[in-house]
């Protein structure tokens, strides 16, 4: 059995968690040559390229990402069982300052901070939402819960996942006017779009396509965007936990998914806090109940969405009437579309 060096594996996720090499660098203090020394010793242990290099950056390799996943559960049971031992009987009291994004946050954040207090009774969380990336040090918070690129690499993280976002609609939108079978078909059907997201950039079978949806409806909330989909306003970029989360365990969804083969990559998700040499438990105990319940939650929610195609779930009509074609009429059951109707609103 191989022996591998705890400190070379704790190096690897540090690697993993700040972004690059020169960022763990920094967190640790050493030459970024010593931070790339070691990991590269951890390959050559394990016989397996773990990290993929280029001149600025890196890929996770597929034995990589089954590593990391598992080398940090490890790691981190070590952890918590090292922090009990040391710690005692010690009461699990006081206060947490929490700082979390004003969109995305929904039902399942509030019952798996209810989960925690009910568990830790004595802890009293304080809850800031913006999506503001406030200073964690000089504003007191211990923990921040983040969507994006982390500017900041003085700060610890660990990641929750990869963010998607794919096209959804009502069922009843879509029984009213049609599922778009092509991409070019949406430009006959109403869309919800997001102001900061006015172009939506999709991964699909011919590779990367943009679209520049003219919105019946145009807002700057995210969350908004799902809830004026579901309500039947059109078809929105909606991310998936978004879409899926809300409606687990639902006989009949409130969205369906359009288009399944198109999706468009988000940000990445991440828990921060600030580098101290002690790190109170009740923050160290919500740090770990917050990223196993929130993965979980993403783990659930793509198993669920294929379930959740649009085919499955509604009847193919016609998603908008056709030209005439050698004098046959359009076709009677097909919704008018957004052109026609404005047509109509101007005679």
């Amino acid at each position: 059995m191989t022996k591998i060096d705890l400190n070379q594996i704790a190096l690897f996720l540090r690697v993993v968690n700040a972004g690059s090499f020169t960022a763990a660098a920094k967190l640790l203090a050493l030459p970024t040559s010593s931070v790339s020394r070691g990991v590269a010793r951890l390959e050559h242990e394990l016989g397996a390229r773990l990290l993929q290099r280029t001149t600025r950056t890196f890929q996770l390799t597929d034995a990589g990402k089954q590593f990391y996943e598992q080398a940090e559960a490890a790691l981190g049971a070590l952890e918590r069982a090292t922090t009990t031992i040391a710690e005692g009987a010690e009461e699990v009291r006081g206060r947490v300052r929490l700082s979390l994004p004003s969109d995305g946050v929904d039902a399942f954040m509030a019952e798996t901070l209810a989960e925690f207090q009910r568990r830790y009774p004595e802890v009293r969380l304080e809850l800031q939402f913006t999506n503001r990336h406030v200073d964690l040090v000089q504003e007191g918070f211990d923990l921040a819960l983040r969507a994006g690129k982390l500017a900041d690499s003085s700060l610890l993280s660990r990641k929750i996942t990869d963010t998607e976002l794919a096209l959804f609609a009502a069922p009843a939108y879509l029984e009213r006017r049609g599922v778009p079978r092509t991409l070019a078909e949406l430009a006959e059907h109403d869309c919800v779009v997001f102001e900061r997201g006015r172009s939506w950039v999709l991964e699909g079978p011919r590779g990367t396509e943009t679209l520049h949806p003219e919105g019946v409806l145009l807002v700057d909330s995210m969350t908004f965007v799902s809830f004026a989909v579901g309500a039947g306003f059109g078809i929105g970029l909606v991310p998936l936990v978004a879409a899926v989360g809300e409606q687990l365990g639902r006989q009949r969804p409130s969205l369906v998914r359009v288009l399944p083969e198109y999706a468009q990559s988000g940000a990445a998700l991440s828990l921060v806090w600030p580098p101290s040499p002690f790190v109170p438990r009740r923050v160290t105990l919500l740090r770990d109940h917050l990223v196993e319940r929130l993965r979980g939650r993403y783990v659930a929610c793509t198993k669920k969405l294929a379930e959740l195609d649009a085919p499955h779930l509604v009847q193919p009509v016609p998603s908008a009437p056709r030209a005439e074609v050698d004098g046959a009429p359009p076709r009677a059951n097909a919704a008018p579309s957004k052109s026609a109707r404005r047509r109509a609103r101007r005679t």
